[in-house]
């Protein structure tokens, strides 16, 4: 019989090691360190995502009875409270670090233009529990965290991500993040902000996203619509000319507003900068900001980010930047594979065999052992 390394030292594979020890020593985080070095914590807490194990006791104890196979991985049995010190204070910009290396290398494979590229822009709100109030409180008895994400359609993977309490104001954290000239931002109402649309449109980059209801358009030319489609109306025009307190709008340039009737009846005011696209690609665009949805529907289904082993801001910040590295291994497994064309089906399947030995290749056969009593069942017949 061939032999198999594990699925989990095939998934291990693909994370950029020498570009990890780079940034743990950038970080000194292993310094005066004598018990877990950086890359052991990332190798518990990577396999508590890929394994679904709720909390660090059930990533101990799993740890602890698969000793045998650890050493091959580079890896060993941890302490429950060694585990936890080191997400409280090893530094979590190792992580986010190793995070923000893998997206950039995930994303340099897709070859186009860049006036094709179609990022969503949307944020995810976690909720933790009231030992997180000195860095996360929200409102009375309630705390939380937001993450942030830059989320590109086409490669059906995110290019940026960052975590701020739940307070933080998603257009703040907007203006935070990276804008790649020319390319298209679709994002809703919680980036309604007329300073940073003026900034994306200043860099050539189309924008699509909703009008408030009260926001007024001063009409300059109504286009034809086709009378049979959900388009309504299309019309081109100017926004106020002065915000709250007689502030000059920043956004002074003429804008598109395309209203849309959906499946479910309701009318959907969608402003875009572009003067020239056909109405239905405009609606087209926004429709799939619901890719980015579905994003963050799978990573708190599929992985952990909504039970946390840790309640200070430096274990959050690590729990949810090893979650979307776990994203992005799992996506580039699965690249890496045929058999299993169901992103879900294929998470599931390394979950159920993550440190079986057998290939990536194979999920879907038999385990060894019953392949062999199939074997000898039939040498029998």
């Amino acid at each position: 019989m061939p032999h198999h390394n594990t699925v989990f030292r095939e998934v291990l594979k693909l994370v950029p090691w020498h570009r990890f020890e780079a940034l743990v020593e950038g970080d000194d985080a292993d310094a005066r360190v004598r018990r877990l070095p950086t890359k052991v914590q990332f190798l518990a807490l990577l396999y508590g995502q890929l394994s679904g194990a709720a909390g660090l006791r059930e990533i101990v104890t799993a740890l602890s009875s698969h000793e045998a196979r650890l050493y091959h991985l580079g890896a060993a049995p941890v302490r429950r409270s060694t585990l936890s010190d080191a997400n409280a204070n090893r530094p979590f910009t190792v992580f986010t670090g190793l995070l923000e290396l893998m997206m950039k290398q995930a994303h340099r494979g897709l070859r186009r233009k860049v006036a094709e590229a179609v990022y969503l822009i949307d944020a995810t709100s976690v909720r933790l529990n009231r030992y997180s109030a000195d860095w996360a409180q929200f409102s009375a008895g309630v705390c939380g965290a937001k993450v942030h994400v830059i989320y590109d359609a086409d490669a059906d993977q995110p290019i940026y991500a960052a975590v701020t309490a739940a307070n933080v104001n998603d257009i703040t954290a907007a203006h935070q993040m990276p804008v790649e000239p020319g390319a298209t931002y679709v994002f809703d109402l919680g980036y309604y902000d007329y300073l940073w649309w003026a900034a994306l449109d200043a860099a050539g980059c189309r924008i699509v996203t909703r009008f408030k209801s009260n926001t007024p358009l001063d009409v300059i030319e109504e286009l034809a619509v086709v009378p049979t489609s959900n388009i309504l109306s299309d019309r081109i025009g100017f926004l106020p000319a002065r915000q709250a307190k007689s502030r000059r709008n920043p956004m002074q340039d003429a804008v598109r507003e395309v209203r849309v009737r959906t499946d479910t009846g309701k009318i959907l005011r969608i402003l875009s900068n572009d003067l020239d696209a056909p109405a239905e690609e405009i609606a087209e665009l926004y429709r799939r900001r619901w890719a980015i949805e579905l994003f963050f529907r799978w990573v708190k289904q599929t992985l952990k980010i909504t039970r946390f082993v840790g309640t200070s801001e430096n274990a959050v910040r690590i729990q949810i930047a090893v979650a979307l590295i776990a994203f992005l291994l799992l996506r580039l497994a699965q690249a890496a594979q045929k058999a299993v064309r169901s992103p879900l089906v294929f998470a599931r399947l390394v979950r159920a065999n993550l440190l079986h030995r057998r290939s990536i290749h194979n999920l879907l056969d038999p385990p060894p052992i019953l392949q062999d009593q199939q074997q000898m069942s039939l040498a029998l017949c």
